[in-house]
């Protein structure tokens, strides 16, 4: 588990992540032309839309997951 620091409107803010995620956020920002602090931002702004908004690392952690399974050929999805 590591913990960053981010800047979400104006506050810093820690989260703590597994490194996989670290890095699976990282490499949807570079894919995305983006810094991973935008990303978060843009995170965080659409989980406090949802009423209970989940915690931050749970947004984060869920977002990677979706990405992921987005991502993968429909022939590699078991149903």
């Amino acid at each position: 588990m590591r913990k960053r620091s981010v800047t979400l409107k104006g506050h810093r803010t820690s989260i703590a992540l597994e490194d996989e995620f670290w890095a699976a956020l990282n490499d949807m920002a570079a894919t995305d032309k983006r810094s991973l602090a935008s990303l978060i931002s843009d995170i965080d702004r659409r989980r406090l839309k949802q009423s209970p908004p989940p915690g931050l690392a749970s947004a984060l952690r869920v977002f990677v997951l979706k990405r992921a399974r987005d991502a993968r050929p429909r022939s590699q999805i078991i149903e």
